[in-house]
């Protein structure tokens, strides 16, 4: 009873803490945050279903795959070139489904996932939607081809080294799609030049 109420109040204190402080996390730091805070409780019933490191693949992933929904959304209606059109409408619903199979994952769980894309994620679509036409294009291919890069990375990371075994079989699954949009974009990117 006494470790519960030490978590509790170390919680009600970082978020107490949190609040006062004008620099706000973004949604993924705050997920692997409370996602640690769950990791220290061990009396079974609040206490994250992972290991520390699984939760972050979570976290990771789900970060990843947001960003690929809101970027997509965009490109759809701003891309002029018809297969960047395409493969947009494609990431929006490849990676939809993808965000609902893991979000149902981790509430099975106890995982925290972010609710937005982090910072960097942000700021690179900020960036990307300044843009209009071929340049548009461009920057949302190239940020495609990186980020399809990382995911497969991610994912190859996950399917080898996750101790859970829904976790893991996520990532087994996910990477060949992941792996077929990479393939995909890099041919489209070649096609731009």
């Amino acid at each position: 009873m006494k470790k519960i109420s030490l978590v509790a109040m170390i919680a009600l204190a970082a978020l107490s803490f949190q609040a006062c402080n004008n620099a706000a996390k973004d949604s993924k730091e705050t997920a692997d945050s409370v996602n640690a805070v769950k990791d220290t409780t061990t009396d079974g019933s609040t206490g994250i279903a992972v290991d520390e490191m699984d939760a972050k693949f979570a976290t990771d992933v789900a970060n990843g795959g947001m960003a690929e929904v809101a970027l997509g959304k965009v490109a759809a209606e701003k891309a002029t070139n018809a297969q960047v059109k395409e493969f947009a409408a494609m990431m929006v619903g490849d990676h939809s489904k993808a965000n609902e199979e893991l979000m149902a994952i981790a509430k099975t769980k106890n995982i925290t996932l972010p609710v937005a894309p982090d910072e960097e994620h942000q700021k690179m679509m900020t960036d990307i939607s300044a843009k209009t036409g071929t340049d548009f294009d461009k920057a949302y291919v190239d940020a495609m081809v990186d980020g399809h890069k990382k995911t497969v990375s991610l994912l190859e990371d996950g399917s080898k080294n996750c101790k859970d075994m829904e976790l893991m079989a996520f990532a087994t699954k996910t990477l060949p799609v992941v792996k077929a949009h990479l393939a995909k974009i890099e041919a489209i990117q070649k096609s731009l030049k």
